[in-house]
């Protein structure tokens, strides 16, 4: 199975899906908060970018969606009509398929999945730091066969320039090993397979014990300090 319709190496997943969630939350411990923040943080910007652009998804398609957890937070933060999860780990998606019986969502692994031009929007988070950087433009270019023309790519990687972010993978067992790109990289994969860039804003500068500045973030977006960032694109 190539690696441009395979979204995450499935073995490896395969072995931690079960324990997915809290071997995560353990990881996270460091910043005081759960996985449910950071993916209702990230769908909460994204549908504000949406709206800034006028853009109104009906259909969507999580890139790398593990247990579904946050496919279903897509549909629905979105207001989308339906939502595809496409992974490669057969155990994460049969999790997935358990915990979400809604009729919108479709959980796939690659070989179910043919890209047809249709998607208004992919969600790809965390993903590509898993798949090998000579492997990464075939991933890309694969994302822009599901999008429509016009289609929107959200784009979201951890920041290697951020210290807390390189603590938490390496607490996660499925992260240790991953080697993350720096958003000037992921800018330059994506202009490479077609997309034109329309923002990179980081976000998750401030832990728990700091809430109170939490307000400043909006605008700080900018400034390459969070532990994670977004590049929104749009396929020509």
């Amino acid at each position: 199975m190539g690696t441009m319709a395979n979204p995450r190496a499935g073995e490896p997943f395969d072995r931690h899906a079960e324990r997915y969630d809290e071997e995560l939350n353990r990881g996270l411990r460091a910043s005081g908060e759960t996985k449910e923040y950071f993916a209702q943080r990230r769908i909460a910007w994204l549908a504000r970018c949406c709206e800034r652009l006028g853009f109104r998804p009906r259909s969507v398609l999580d890139f790398g969606c593990g247990v579904g957890g946050g496919t279903q937070l897509l549909l629905r933060g979105l207001g989308a009509a339906s939502a595809i999860g496409l992974d490669a780990s057969a155990v994460s998606l049969e999790i997935a398929r358990r915990n979400d019986r809604d009729p919108a969502t479709r959980y796939l692994a690659p070989g179910q999945y043919a890209p047809d031009g249709s998607v208004d929007l992919v969600f790809a988070n965390g993903v590509f730091h898993h798949i090998p950087p000579q492997q990464r433009r075939s991933s890309a270019d694969f994302i822009a066969a599901c999008l429509r023309g016009g289609g929107l790519l959200s784009f979201w990687e951890n920041n290697p320039l951020n210290p807390g972010a390189r603590y938490v993978m390496s607490r996660i067992p499925f992260d240790r090993d991953a080697i993350a790109l720096r958003s000037r990289e992921a800018k330059s994969l994506l202009q490479s397979a077609g997309f034109e860039l329309i923002r990179t804003d980081y976000h998750f500068i401030f832990p728990r014990a700091l809430k109170l500045l939490r307000g400043l973030e909006p605008h700080l977006a900018r400034f390459p300090i969070g532990a994670q960032y977004q590049v929104l694109c749009r396929k020509r």
